[in-house]
């Protein structure tokens, strides 16, 4: 921590907190780095980079005007957010290069404060083409790289304009390409600098161990984003990624946007469980820091959206206080194997969600 010991004594609770966190549930050492004007807690990736573990999620309905999500994202880094994550699926990556830019600008942070990740979409996936979306990303967000490149989905599509390309009768068009074709241009744009650290979204371990197992494996993912809350715990799926040396990081961490196009609208609404509210009232948080907190104390990376300021502020509000190993136990134990993401990609070979971990 910088800034000598003043600037550290404010942070203390904060750091014993974490380490106690990471140390029994991750292995890993957990460092707390101070930027200004607030501290972010970072977790270290397998090629040495850091990622700061609470992160800023962006998708958000077709409805909501992409003025909302640069807004958002202008009050998450002035509250203290660091890591902020898009996709170029999300159609935002403009808004959110001005955002940060802006802040830039006003002396809030520096390029090297910020953590964005951004995701190669399905029909991007011949190696031919995995550089052109990462560029296409560069080129809206106005920088030279970013930190994090995933493959968002195991599935190809075939290329185009169209995201979800689908022939006369409705079917989805998929592309035959092999995953670890698709690695093998990921890790040349690491080479090159234009992404400091690869990595994938929505992998089973069976598509991982296609990664892992490739041969000539330069880089190894060096995190796996996956939805994963409290009705959807991802324990096998976490012990398989922390075996690996792989960050298992959560994304939908409060249940979902009911106004999302692509969610199962049948699922109960995490938010509103009796447990976790009853455990939320006993230490004064809300339900919603209750549920956030549970996924850093399992040594998870956690993706938040919102795009109201209040609660942007309060789900940064996660590192002041821990829940007891009876807590932890009682929230583990709500999982019910349950899938907010609904999908049409259920024909395809590499479809990630038949297998249980």
């Amino acid at each position: 921590v910088t800034g000598g010991l003043t600037g550290f004594l404010p942070w203390i609770p904060c750091f014993i907190s974490l380490v106690a966190d990471v140390i029994p549930f991750n292995k890993k050492t957990e460092e707390c780095k101070e930027m200004n004007p607030m501290k972010v807690c970072s977790l270290r990736l397998n090629d040495g980079h850091l990622m700061p573990v609470l992160g800023l999620g962006t998708s958000a309905p077709s409805k909501v005007p992409k003025s909302k999500v640069e807004e958002a994202v202008k009050i998450a880094i002035d509250v203290g957010y660091r890591h902020i994550d898009s996709a170029y699926l999300y159609q935002n990556e403009e808004e959110i290069g001005r955002a940060i830019r802006e802040k830039i600008a006003d002396g809030t942070v520096k390029r090297e404060d910020i953590f964005y990740t951004t995701k190669v979409w399905g029909t991007f996936f011949r190696p031919e083409l995995v550089r052109t979306s990462l560029d296409t990303s560069l080129r809206k967000l106005g920088f030279s790289y970013v930190n994090l490149y995933l493959i968002h989905f195991p599935v190809a599509f075939k290329p185009g304009e169209e995201f979800i390309p689908k022939d006369k009768d409705g079917e989805v068009i998929f592309d035959t390409v092999d995953l670890c074709a698709t690695w093998e241009a990921m890790e040349k744009c690491k080479d090159l600098g234009l992404t400091k650290s690869v990595g994938v979204s929505n992998f089973n371990r069976r598509c991982l161990e296609r990664i892992l197992n490739k041969p000539g494996l330069k880089y190894k993912p060096v995190c796996n984003q996956v939805e994963c809350h409290l009705y959807l715990n991802q324990n096998k799926l976490r012990e398989f990624c922390k075996s690996k040396d792989i960050i298992l990081t959560a994304y939908a961490a409060l249940g979902t946007d009911f106004r999302k196009e692509w969610v199962n609208r049948h699922c109960p609404v995490l938010l509103k469980d009796p447990v976790l509210n009853a455990i939320a009232a006993k230490h004064g948080r809300t339900p919603a820091q209750v549920a956030l907190r549970f996924q850093l104390q399992r040594g998870l990376a956690t993706l938040v959206k919102s795009f109201n300021e209040k609660r942007i502020r309060e789900n940064f509000q996660v590192f002041d206080f821990q829940l007891t190993p009876e807590d932890m136990e009682s929230l583990d134990g709500l999982n019910k194997n349950i899938r907010y993401f609904a999908d049409e990609f259920v024909n395809h070979s590499d479809y990630p969600f038949f297998d249980d971990n």
